[in-house]
């Protein structure tokens, strides 16, 4: 879970920009605004209570539906005017027709044709058209299925990354760009432990950094006595709400002042040119894997801190690392459009295999039980690969939004896909959708939504979520539900 420097917010800042202009919505330019009944500047000027941007992206939406209803009725203008053409001809022959009792021979096939393509096309002009608006009102999935438990905040910046223990004591780990990791009680929300190194029994966590590190460190924490969870089955998680920078919680406090901080590490992964963005240890804890904007990923001894591979071959920067639960495999993502798996079970050679198939950067790929990996890109696709078929996808998962780092539930087979839009979907291994994260005015994630991370056997919380609004939070996944539903 990487901790972000200052370098790592400018990068931020920039994604933002770039996401920005990737809106669809064609603009009204002036000469459409004369055509419309109500001129765009009237309609603005009325009273209202919904948002400005809500307000603006509807009377977009309904232009477009306007200037395509325009387009339909001239070219049923024209086909009435070669009604009329064709009239005139048999009526020359003396076999006049009326345009509306057109039945026989091919005056009859062209009438049934042009219908057809007119009905059709008024059908799917108005479906594309008014999808966006109906999708915001639509319920996709039980308010009992998916329920937000609980929200962790006391960090003063975007929160990058988000994980939990393999091991007990079960704890929440987040790591910001606020140059700290912090962690977390999963039941009470408590902070445990602030981790400022980057500029019970001991475990040991590892963070990476914009300050071009990866850092190993020892804590040692006592969890509380958890408290009974609030019920938030009242607030209703389908209201689509647009959030401005004064709808957001005060996380000024900084929660996290009166837990132990640690400062200096166990040990520090050196060896990278650029930002360190992603760190995972290996199965059995004994080696570190780190992905860094250098193009390279590494390698480490956890207990030498020395460099054992460096895996090169990626042509733009890396976004991404992952291993296998059970097996010597990493698998990591760039924005060079491709991921790549590398195998290091045989101890004397590692093979590397790339998988090609995405249009633009890939944010992150992971595994699955078995021979799967799932990838997420900002090219707004999800695909799920057989290691043994590197040619083409097994499934494809399209949908509005770039998608960030993704999860998967193991037991389950549900990846979890935290979008740039705000919004958290579930889908099946097969590409079907199972439901959509609550989101309203009153919970759920106000800005980009990073990471997911499930944890599949606890009690409270099986799945967290971290974004740019500086928090993180957990959620409870009714997966039985989920898939009765489906």
């Amino acid at each position: 879970m990487p901790t972000e420097s200052a370098s790592c917010s400018t990068a931020r800042q920039a994604k933002q920009k770039r996401k920005s202009h990737s809106l669809s919505i064609r603009r009204t330019n002036s000469s459409e605004q004369e055509r419309t009944g109500l001129p765009r500047d009237m309609l603005e000027g009325q009273d209202s209570k919904l948002p400005s941007s809500v307000r603006s992206t509807l009377l977009e939406l309904f232009g477009q539906i306007e200037r395509e209803f325009e387009n339909l009725y001239i070219e049923n203008l024209e086909l009435r005017r070669e009604i009329d053409t064709l009239n005139e001809r048999l009526a020359a022959e003396g076999q006049a027709i009326d345009g509306a009792e057109l039945s026989k021979g091919q005056l009859k096939t062209k009438a049934s044709h042009s219908t057809s393509q007119l009905s059709q096309k008024l059908k799917t002009t108005y479906k594309a058209s008014t999808s966006k608006i109906v999708s915001s009102f639509k319920t996709t999935t039980s308010r009992a299925a998916c329920q937000l438990v609980k929200e962790y905040i006391g960090h003063r910046d975007g929160i990058w990354d988000v994980s939990v223990a393999r091991t007990q004591p079960v704890v929440l780990g987040t790591a910001s760009a606020d140059h700290t990791a912090l962690l977390w009680s999963i039941e009470t929300g408590k902070c445990l432990v602030k981790y400022a190194g980057h500029v019970g029994s001991e475990q040991l966590a590892l963070t990476a950094s914009g300050d071009q590190t990866a850092h190993i460190w020892r804590y040692a924490v006592q969890l509380p006595t958890p408290q009974p969870v609030a019920d938030t089955s009242q607030i209703s998680g389908e209201d689509e709400v647009e959030c401005s920078d004064k709808d957001e919680p005060d996380l000024d406090g900084d929660v996290s002042s009166d837990c132990p901080t640690i400062r200096v590490p166990l040990t520090s992964l050196k060896s990278h040119q650029g930002v360190v963005i992603a760190a995972d240890w290996l199965v059995g804890g004994k080696q570190a894997v780190t992905a860094s904007w250098d193009r390279t990923a590494n390698l480490y001894d956890v207990e030498t801190s020395e460099l054992v591979h460096s895996l090169t071959g990626h042509d733009q920067e890396l976004t991404h690392c992952c291993t296998h639960p059970t097996q010597r495999l990493v698998v990591t993502s760039s924005r060079d459009t491709t991921f790549r798996l590398w195998d290091f079970r045989d101890p004397s050679i590692h093979s590397v295999n790339v998988f090609q198939g995405h249009t633009d950067t890939v944010t992150s790929a992971v595994f699955t039980v078995g021979d799967n990996v799932v990838s997420g890109s900002d090219d707004r696709t999800v695909k799920v690969w057989d290691l043994k078929n590197m040619r083409s996808p097994i499934a494809t998962i399209r949908t509005d939004s770039a998608i960030n780092r993704i999860n998967v539930c193991v037991g389950q087979k549900i990846i979890a896909l935290p979008h740039d839009n705000r919004q958290v979907r579930l889908f099946d291994m097969s590409g079907v959708r199972l439901a959509r994260l609550p989101r309203s005015s009153r919970q759920g994630h106000r800005r980009m939504v990073c990471c997911s991370a499930w944890s599949e056997d606890h009690p409270v919380c099986n799945l967290f979520t971290c974004g740019f609004d500086r928090q993180a939070i957990g959620w409870n996944i009714n997966i039985p539900a989920l898939l009765q539903e489906k």
